[in-house]
């Protein structure tokens, strides 16, 4: 049996907090994360990769609300935002990836799936949107969109304006995740459920419907992962390690625990909700329905695969 192995970019994967998102910039990360996943393949892995979308779907309903005010093209849902995002994205790792291993001659397929994420209609999610989506709004403005399209919109915290918020549910099926095992037991390279998916619900006919949300992308990839029997899950982000005690002058680096332990500390409150939070939670998820191991850690430092920190059974 070969081994299996999801792995989930992190939004700094293509863009960096500096940068402002141009073509250049964005291949030229997409070729330095390609570049350090190559130890996972020299290693022996097959690769799932996943990736966020956040700045790159912001940018894309940014284009669409200018398009309809200017010269009155119909916008698009961010079902169909998201479902861009991932043809987008895909390209650019899948072409990325590409040239990172005709340079070591290595032959693989590598093919990007645009994928749906089946949730729930009747989540407890979307009776408190909480996911902030699109651009600032002045309070006068936020108050006409909201009455002309029906959407919701909460003040930013750090007072920046406001923003339209959309729910997120749990994700509950990964389409076609038989179709992205098969392939990756054939020694394909697969991008998919990129930005946590588009998020679809079945009527009681089984008709599919799209619904406007936004899944978190990292508890999508641990569904993914568990349900095609990976071995492994890597979430990278842009710190080597996980800390308790976070910028506290006890701050503690975590380096391998046990999921028990690591429920405890995020039932304690010790990770933030927009940041490391997801992440612990997927982490929990994926080792909880039948995973080996969730490492969580920076791209650059998978050069050295005991490195970051690792949530294991008991």
């Amino acid at each position: 049996m070969k081994k299996l192995a999801v792995v989930a970019l992190g939004g700094n994967a293509l863009l960096r907090g500096n940068q402002v998102g141009t073509i250049e910039e964005q291949e030229q990360n997409a070729l330095d994360t390609c570049k350090s996943l190559l130890k996972l393949i020299e290693e022996g892995y097959e690769i799932v990769i996943t990736h966020g979308n956040g700045p790159q779907v912001g940018n894309i309903l940014l284009r669409t609300e200018a398009g309809y005010d200017k010269f009155k093209i119909p916008k698009m849902p961010i079902d169909i935002c998201v479902a861009d995002s991932q043809g987008g994205i895909g390209y650019m790792i899948e072409r990325q990836f590409d040239n990172v291993l005709s340079e070591i001659n290595v032959k693989k397929n590598i093919i990007t799936l645009v994928t749906m994420v089946l949730v729930d209609k009747k989540d407890p999610a979307f009776d408190n949107p909480s996911k902030p989506v699109g651009q600032f709004y002045i309070k006068e403005e936020a108050d006409l969109l909201a009455k002309t399209n029906n959407w919701i919109f909460k003040e930013d915290p750090r007072k920046r304006g406001w923003r339209r918020v959309v729910a997120s549910p749990k994700p509950l099926n990964i389409f076609n995740h038989d179709v992205i095992k098969d392939l990756l037991e054939k020694g394909n390279i697969v991008i998919a459920s990129g930005g946590g998916g588009i998020p679809v619900f079945k009527h009681d006919n089984n008709y599919l419907e799209a619904i406007e949300a936004v899944i978190d992308k990292d508890l999508a990839a641990a569904l993914l992962a568990a349900q095609i029997g990976a071995d492994a899950f890597f979430i990278l982000t842009d710190v080597s390690n996980v800390y308790i005690n976070f910028n506290k002058p006890n701050q503690q680096k975590l380096e391998v625990i046990t999921v028990n332990d690591a429920k405890k500390y995020y039932e304690a409150g010790e990770f933030a909700a927009g940041s490391m939070g997801p992440k612990i939670l997927a982490a929990i998820n994926f080792v909880e329905n039948g995973g080996k191991e969730t490492i969580i850690t920076d791209a650059t430092q998978l050069s050295d695969l005991n490195s970051g920190t690792r949530i294991v059974r008991e």
